[in-house]
């Protein structure tokens, strides 16, 4: 990392005069785009960033090819693939100094997971902040294609006896998902206990990285998963399985892929923190334009990013949706949404929900303060500074940090400010 040099007189000397601090007004009210965060400068004009091939992590990829990191002294920023959510993991505790990573394109709850050492080697903390959400929706929950006759789709219970069948039979059922107590993981927790069939006893949930879903279903290695895009879209394109429903359909406009950072880093580098922030909103901006959507599909879809052809990537990004099973809908308002709808903006009332539902199943105690814990992670002030430099406009900053009550496909209704209600109202959840 390389530290920016000689700004000449600091910010903190020039406030230590009201005439001074008047000056800053003055040209705050000149620059209301941010020319005088930037003329402060980040503290480093570099990290380097995780990402999974996930069509999620359009606006790191996007943030690097467009030079919005660039734009906003970020020009050294690295975006890296790991291999796994578990890799991602490893290298964010190891930190970018000891040639790990010191943010990433990361699944919301893990770095609730990762600051309470609940996946961590030794169970040791590593403090990790969210600055913003990367997406909503376009998760989907493929099966294989011997269930095709059932008819599977948004209702799971279709799925029972053929699985009690197999069961019986003396063959396990799997079930995929990417990393235990991830967003994936609780996606199709939630999509098969609305459907009667408990995920901890009627079914084997197995950890399979995303890039690998579709290879392994294809020799047979399980009977549904749950992943991120263009995994479910690819599937569909080599006629091996085909997707029930997609997690929009679950949970209209739910939060998805958070941008996270190591704690400690965001000490260090506040302002550049902000800058990265400023990039990424600037790429998120661009990634949501309807015009921009193929050209992003060729980005992906290039050998460095995620190698797949681009078409794997450009059908359900503008909500068109193949399910593979004899369904094609299209502007079905599923797409992946980067920015509009608050797409952005990491709400303090979607980590509870995350939080809720890993107490469901067991990740987290059940007398956890989840206020408290989410209030620690979620740094949606980083955010709003980054906006306000940005001069986003003041419809696009969200007025709470609670988006409200959320209501679920099977008529569940989850309340941030009462989630002990939501968990009551589950009849399948660890140890019932």
């Amino acid at each position: 990392m390389t530290k920016t040099t000689g700004m000449g007189i600091s910010r903190r000397n020039i406030l230590k005069t009201t005439a001074a601090a008047a000056l800053v007004s003055a040209v705050r009210s000149a620059f209301p785009s941010g020319a005088f965060a930037a003329s402060s400068g980040p503290e480093v004009t570099g990290l380097k960033l995780g990402y999974i091939a996930l069509t999620d992590a359009a606006p790191l990829i996007i943030a690097q090819e467009k030079g919005f990191f660039g734009k906003h002294g970020m020009a050294d920023v690295e975006v890296l693939k790991q291999a796994s959510w578990g890799a991602t993991r490893d290298n964010l505790v190891l930190g970018g100094q000891a040639n790990g990573i010191d943010g990433a394109h990361i699944l919301t709850p893990m770095p609730y997971l990762i600051s309470t050492g609940k996946v961590t080697q030794n169970n040791v903390p590593v403090p990790m902040s969210i600055i913003a959400r990367l997406n909503l929706d376009s998760q989907g929950i493929s099966v294989a294609q011997e269930y095709a006759a059932t008819g599977v789709q948004l209702d799971a219970s279709k799925l029972k006896e053929a699985f009690a069948a197999k069961k019986a039979a003396g063959n396990e059922i799997k079930v995929a998902m990417t990393f235990p107590g991830g967003t994936h993981d609780l996606w199709i927790r939630y999509w098969l206990a609305a459907g009667g069939i408990d995920p901890d006893k009627d079914v084997s949930t197995i950890v399979v990285p995303p890039p690998q879903m579709v290879a392994n279903m294809k020799v047979g290695n399980m009977d549904a998963f749950c992943v991120g895009e263009p995994w479910n879209e690819q599937l569909v394109n080599q006629g091996i399985g085909f997707t029930a429903c997609t997690t929009g359909e679950l949970w209209k406009g739910h939060p998805e892929k958070a941008l996270g950072l190591r704690t400690d880093w965001i000490e260090k580098n506040p302002n550049a923190a902000k800058a990265l922030m400023m990039a990424v909103m600037e790429a998120q901006m661009w990634a949501d334009s309807m015009d921009n959507k193929e050209e992003m599909s060729a980005i992906l879809g290039k050998r460095q990013w995620f190698n797949v052809p681009p078409k794997d990537v450009a059908g359900r990004l503008k909500g068109t949706i193949n399910y593979g099973n004899g369904r094609l809908l299209e502007n079905t308002g599923l797409e992946m949404k980067f920015w509009k709808d608050h797409a952005s903006y990491p709400f303090k009332s979607h980590d509870a929900w995350f939080l809720t539902e890993n107490v469901r199943w067991g990740k987290f105690a059940q007398d956890t303060d989840i206020k408290a814990l989410v209030d620690k992670v979620n740094r949606e002030d980083i955010w709003r500074e980054a906006a306000k430099d940005l001069g986003v406009a003041a419809a696009d900053i969200p007025a709470s940090t609670s988006r409200g009550v959320e209501t679920f496909f099977d008529g569940k209704v989850f309340d941030p400010e009462n989630p002990q209600a939501y968990l009551d109202s589950l009849s399948i959840k660890a140890g019932a």
